[in-house]
């Protein structure tokens, strides 16, 4: 396979984000990005385009999961561990064929794809709509889907993101939700699904749903009970999950989360790349935080916790555990 062809920032982007990943930043190389990231708005497009492709957002690997499975995993795992040079970013993401129309520069993002579906929310924004069944469908930040309504269906495919859906009765039609990892299918009337990297998240809140792998695994879920959906089986999940639909409501409610849990929450209402050092990733949190004020969330994250939150204008954001004095 030919090596893609990149333009010249895009490049540049590439070895400003290897050099954060490889180790902890130093301030003289936070300052150097800083200038070049100022120095033209084309910097800044193609950093956000690098940190949106490496930061929160896979649905591309998902569909490459769907061609060759195991690949997706594997893809991930590359792409974001710590990387000695930009030629071993590219030579990992070029063996795993993600380079061409799929990816870069070609590549689309998971964003630009979002514009594509059918429903779809951008970075920061919640909507909801009507369906043609009358059935109300919500989408948090970030989320796409298509919508398969016919004589015979009602099938909705996420694509990546969140939804929360009130589902109209139509004993004929059940509806189900299509995921990377299987199927969500409503025996009431009101539940929550997630897109996460590696898992789907079911939440019921109001009476029953069913949900079913690929392989034919499946098991009912009742009002309060919440769910994961792996590749090759189904984990039923303890504790309070309910408040995972704060969202519909503007708000980000944690209950004995780890913090890399709430950075992630956090990372489609926020601008620019947020790095998370590996030794507060699980720091337990608890607390309300307004997800349209990501800023404001993260510095009373920084007066709870044991971190500090260093931000380099917009388009940086560090988190790192206290050092001891």
């Amino acid at each position: 396979m030919s090596r893609p062809d990149l333009d010249r920032v895009s490049e540049q982007a590439i070895d400003w984000m290897v050099a954060l990943r490889a180790a902890t930043p130093n301030q003289a190389l936070l300052q150097r990005l800083q200038m070049w990231l100022q120095q033209h708005p084309a910097h800044q497009q193609a950093w956000q385009r690098l940190e949106q492709r490496l930061g929160y957002s896979f649905a591309t690997l998902h569909r490459l999961e769907q061609r060759a499975p195991g690949q997706a995993a594997e893809a991930r795992r590359l792409l974001l561990q710590p990387t000695r040079s930009r030629r071993e970013m590219l030579g990992a993401m070029a063996s795993l064929g993600l380079f061409g129309s799929a990816l870069w520069g070609g590549w689309r993002s998971d964003t630009a794809q979002g514009w594509l579906a059918d429903l779809h929310t951008g970075r920061g924004e919640r909507r909801s709509f009507t369906l043609a069944d009358g059935s109300r469908l919500s989408l948090n930040s970030a989320s796409a889907v298509d919508v398969q309504f016919d004589g015979g269906q009602r099938l909705l495919l996420l694509r990546h993101g969140e939804l929360l859906i009130q589902v109209a009765r139509d004993p004929q039609r059940p509806l189900r939700v299509r995921t990377a990892q299987g199927y969500v299918q409503a025996l009431g009337t009101r539940f929550l699904v997630s897109q996460e990297a590696n898992a789907t998240r079911v939440v019921v809140l109001q009476h029953s749903v069913r949900v079913s792998l690929v392989d034919g695994q499946w098991a009912e879920l009742q009002q309060g009970q919440a769910a994961l959906l792996h590749n090759h089986g189904i984990e039923r999940l303890s504790g309070e999950q309910l408040q995972r639909a704060a969202w519909l409501d503007g708000r980000l409610e944690v209950l004995d989360q780890p913090l890399r849990a709430v950075v992630e929450a956090l990372r489609p209402y926020q601008r620019g790349y947020i790095r998370l050092a590996p030794a507060a990733r699980d720091l337990r949190v608890q607390g309300v935080f307004p997800l349209d004020q990501p800023q404001q969330a993260l510095s009373a994250l920084a007066e709870a916790l044991p971190i500090t939150v260093e931000r380099y204008g917009p388009w940086l954001t560090l988190i790192d555990r206290k050092t001891s004095q």
